[in-house]
C-alpha cells in the first residue's frame, strides 16, 4: 500500500521497467513510488487543482500529468523537478499519454477536444476537433500511426497523427464511452462504456468487430493482454471481467474489483482500487483454459 495522498488517488501507473509507480491524486500533487518498499520517492508538485491522469514517457524519463487546472505538467522522474506546463486548454484536462516514440504528447479534455503537444518544445502542434462533448480518454496506436479517443458523445474515433485528421468515427454505444485502448498488433480498438459494454472495432475499415457483454453497470477502464488473446474490463458492479477476443466470449472474472487494471511487460495483470494495489496475477493462456496462478481458475 501506498501512503501520503491526502485525498482521493484517481489514477496509479507503473514505470516501462516496473521499477516505479506514479499516482495521481485530488490533493493537487504527483507522487513517485517504489513499487518493492511501498515507500515514496517524491513529491511533484505545481498544479494548483486536483489531477486526473498521469503516464510515463516510452523511456521512463518523464511524467507527465493532466489536471482539472486545464494543463500538463511534465516532471523529470530522476530529480522529481518540473520539465515544463503545456497549456492550450479551455477547461478539465482528462487524459494525457506519450507516443510510443516519446516524441509526442496527446491530451484529452472536457472543452471536446484533443491536443498533440511537443514535449521538447512545451509547444502545441495541434487541436483535434470533431467531438460534441467530454473527451475521457486518448491513446496512441502502438506503431504511433494513429490515436484514438474517447468521449461522452457516445462515439470513439480515430485519428491520424502526421496529418492531425479525422480518420473515422466508431458509433455504436448508447451511451459515453468513459476509455479506448488499441490491441498490441493495432489492428482492433476496444472501447467501454456506461452502456455496460465493451465494443471492439477493426481500425483498418472503423467497422465493429463484436460487442462483450455481461457487466451489469458502468464499465470503467479496458486493456489488452500484452499477447493481445484477452480482454480485461473494469465495470461499477465491482467485477473485471475476461475476454476472448476471437470468440468475444467471456473466460473468467474476478470480484470485489472496479477501478484499474494494467497490465506489465511480463504479463502479470494488476488491479487496483482506489489507489491501492490489491492483486497482481500471472495470467497464462492454455488451450481453452486460463489460469491466474494462486487466484482463479476459469474457461473459455
Amino acid at each position: 500500500m501506498f501512503k501520503g495522498h491526502s485525498d482521493w488517488v484517481n489514477a496509479l501507473v507503473f514505470s516501462p521497467d516496473g521499477k516505479l509507480v506514479i499516482s495521481a491524486s485530488n490533493d493537487e500533487t504527483v507522487r513517485l513510488w517504489d513499487p518493492a518498499t511501498g515507500g515514496s520517492c517524491g513529491v511533484l508538485e505545481g498544479h494548483s487543482n486536483c489531477v486526473s491522469a498521469v503516464v510515463f514517457s516510452p523511456d521512463g524519463k518523464l511524467v507527465a500529468s493532466a489536471s482539472n487546472d486545464n494543463t500538463v505538467g511534465l516532471w523529470d522522474t530522476a530529480t522529481g523537478g518540473s520539465c515544463g506546463i503545456l497549456e492550450g486548454h479551455s477547461h478539465y484536462i482528462m487524459a494525457v499519454v506519450f507516443s510510443p516514440d516519446g516524441k509526442l504528447v496527446a491530451s484529452a479534455s472536457d472543452d471536446k477536444t484533443l491536443r498533440l503537444w511537443d514535449p521538447a518544445t512545451r509547444e502545441s502542434c495541434r487541436v483535434l476537433e470533431g467531438h460534441s462533448s467530454r473527451v475521457n480518454a486518448v491513446v496512441f496506436s502502438p506503431d504511433g500511426k494513429l490515436v484514438a479517443s474517447a468521449s461522452n458523445d457516445n462515439t470513439a474515433r480515430l485519428w491520424d497523427a502526421a496529418t492531425r485528421g479525422s480518420c473515422g468515427v466508431l458509433e455504436g454505444h448508447s451511451s459515453q464511452v468513459n476509455a479506448v485502448v488499441f490491441s498490441p498488433d493495432g489492428k482492433l480498438v476496444a472501447s467501454a462504456s456506461n452502456d455496460n459494454t465493451v465494443r471492439l472495432w477493426d481500425t483498418a475499415t472503423g467497422g465493429s468487430c463484436g460487442v462483450l457483454e455481461g457487466h451489469s453497470s458502468r464499465v470503467n477502464a479496458v486493456v489488452f493482454s500484452p499477447d493481445g488473446m484477452l480482454v480485461v474490463s473494469a465495470s461499477d458492479d465491482k467485477t473485471v471481467r475476461l475476454w476472448d477476443t476471437v470468440t468475444g466470449k467471456s473466460c473468467g472474472d474476478l470480484k470485489n474489483h472496479s477501478d484499474s487494471i494494467m497490465f506489465l511487460s511480463d504479463g502479470r495483470l494488476v488491479v487496483s482500487t482506489h489507489g491501492k494495489v490489491v492483486g497482481v496475477w500471472d495470467v497464462v493462456i492454455q488451450k481453452t483454459t486460463m489460469h491466474t496462478r494462486g487466484q482463479i481458475k476459469v474457461t473459455s
